[in-house]
């Protein structure tokens, strides 16, 4: 589904990725570790286009670095960022139909399903979207973004603030969306949601992956928790 090789991202003169190697398979939740300040954001963001990057992006068989963002959009691949970006004056029904790819034909998502996925959503439906939780404004963009039908989608710290509550009602929609068939890119500050739901991690430190492996095995490292995680 997406395959990352050997990926380089620059701010102006800045090098910040150095040699990034990942893949997520279709159906998949891979997690992206690190502490803050890694670069597990820039990555996602070099991915989708919004960073000068080099290496290779191949989405779907097709490689895609280089790409402006609406033509990776426009292919298949959302994205959700860590600073959420609703449209405050619009309802949420306006936010969601925004999302949408093709306003005549329909994708594996509907506004309804958003709605039953999460009823708070529904039941303010339409209300400006600036007047909802910062909880809501997250599931708002992540509901958004599936309007679109991605095939893949990439979500920068969805849990960020949130009371435990809704991080498990987060959490559970993401195991909803692969269920559906949709691949997840995740980037997770919270260990125990990233173990709980992935089927595959990466660590990354200074700018590259140090730790690749199933939940089992990070549990089982003991040296990279410590290095790598661990305040």
């Amino acid at each position: 589904m997406l395959d990352v090789r050997d990926l380089h991202a620059f701010y102006g003169k800045s090098h910040i990725l150095h040699g990034v190697t990942l893949r997520v398979d279709e159906g998949e939740i891979v997690s992206l570790l690190g502490r803050n300040g890694v670069g597990r954001s820039t990555t996602i963001r070099a991915i989708m286009g919004d960073v000068r990057a080099e290496g290779s992006v191949r989405f779907r068989g097709e490689e895609i670095c280089g790409l402006p963002p609406y033509a990776i959009a426009r292919k298949g691949l959302g994205y959700v960022p860590e600073n959420r970006d609703i449209f405050p004056t619009l309802t949420v029904r306006q936010n969601l139909l925004l999302g949408m790819k093709h306003a005549r034909r329909p994708g594996r998502w509907t506004i309804d399903d958003m709605f039953r996925l999460f009823p708070n959503l529904g039941q303010r439906a339409d209300k400006p979207g600036g007047v909802l939780s910062g909880g809501e404004q997250q599931m708002l963009t992540i509901c958004r973004t599936l309007m679109g039908d991605p095939h893949l989608i990439m979500i920068d710290e969805p849990t960020e603030g949130l009371a435990p509550l809704l991080v498990q009602q987060v959490a559970g929609l993401l195991t909803t969306i692969a269920e559906r068939g949709v691949s997840i890119l995740l980037v997770e500050q919270k260990l125990t949601i990233a173990l709980t739901i992935s089927r595959r991690l990466y660590v990354m430190g200074h700018g590259r992956v140090v730790f690749e492996g199933a939940p089992g095995d990070l549990q089982g490292n003991d040296g990279v928790r410590k290095e790598w995680l661990e305040v």
